[in-house]
């Protein structure tokens, strides 16, 4: 049985591309839960299939097919998907008929989102989990924060992003994006009513991730707010330690003689505006400390990635 519990959870990643090698190197130098099966990709001169094989994991650059056919397979139990949405389609339907669990880093939403802090522990017996977007990773806890002491009515996110850290992919999936985290804004962060911005800022040098929050919500204590607020940055540090407050919790009083009108709400908006100004710097485990964007994804996925080994191993050791 401690053999059962002591062992590292194998698993394979889908997409040699930033995320996917970001991905990786994060999981060789930072877990102590999961261990390295297989790389792949379909750029047989992808840099990231290069660093993986000089590491000695196993590669394939025949993508998903080329992923089933190998014998390393049989001992992978959870994949990452680092493609697209378009194609995490028909990788999951593979994976999942081979009795694998998948971790979903693009913006296809097919299994439940899902956000560490928020509601990390809830879905760790979903066979496919969906990491939302870097924006929605980034907010949707601050959106959470401000809901579980004022009901947010509507909850607003603009990610600002260097032009630099969004690869194809990314610019690929813009509308899957914004569709995805404004969807996520009220499924975990539990606003009545949600929106995404993202900006692909081209300044030079390439600015670290930015991201601001507007909550309408119910008159409530501001300290206990501002506390909530605060509170959930600490929790998020502890997985992605350049998240941070780029200045204080504000508010704003939205009365009756000046309501505030808003087409993705009905009526006139009167209560408390709540602005939380966040930045979130990378690790540079393997991409530029400036995209914080990506590493907050590839932090969030290595953590549930790590939380549902461990319930598989606790489970198979019972």
């Amino acid at each position: 049985m401690s053999e059962t519990i002591n062992r590292k959870t194998r698993v394979a990643i889908i997409g040699s591309g930033n995320i996917g090698t970001d991905l990786m190197i994060k999981i060789m130098r930072l877990s102590d839960v999961l261990e390295m099966g297989v790389m792949v990709g379909i750029d047989p001169a992808s840099d990231g299939l290069a660093r993986a094989q000089r590491m000695g994991i196993a590669t394939t650059h025949e993508g998903i097919d080329g992923l089933i056919a190998m014998p390393e397979f049989a001992d992978v139990e959870i994949v990452f998907d680092a493609t697209s949405a378009g194609a995490h389609k028909r990788n999951s339907e593979l994976v999942l008929a081979a009795g694998k669990r998948m971790i979903d880093l693009t913006p296809a939403a097919i299994g439940p989102y899902v956000v560490p802090p928020v509601n990390g522990n809830t879905c760790l017996e979903a066979k496919n989990v969906n990491m939302v977007t870097c924006g929605g990773q980034a907010t949707i806890p601050i959106v959470h924060a401000v809901n579980r002491v004022a009901k947010v009515h509507y909850g607003e996110i603009v990610a600002s992003i260097a032009s630099k850290s969004a690869g194809p992919g990314t610019r690929a999936n813009i509308d899957e994006f914004t569709e995805t985290t404004s969807r996520a804004i009220m499924d975990v962060g539990g606003a009545r009513r949600g929106k995404a911005i993202i900006v692909l800022n081209p300044a030079e040098p390439p600015l670290i991730m930015r991201d601001t929050v507007y909550c309408l919500c119910d008159e409530a204590d501001r300290d206990a707010i501002r506390k909530s607020v605060e509170d959930m940055v600490a929790q998020v540090q502890t997985y992605v330690p350049g998240y941070r407050l780029k200045q204080a919790v504000q508010f704003e009083h939205i009365g009756s003689n000046s309501p505030l009108r808003i087409p993705e709400m009905d009526g006139a908006f009167t209560g408390l505006k709540v602005s939380v100004f966040l930045e979130v710097e990378g690790a540079a485990h393997y991409l530029p400390a400036y995209a914080g964007n990506l590493d907050i994804m590839t932090s969030a996925a290595l953590r549930t990635a790590e939380k549902i080994a461990v319930r598989m191993t606790e489970r198979a050791a019972a």
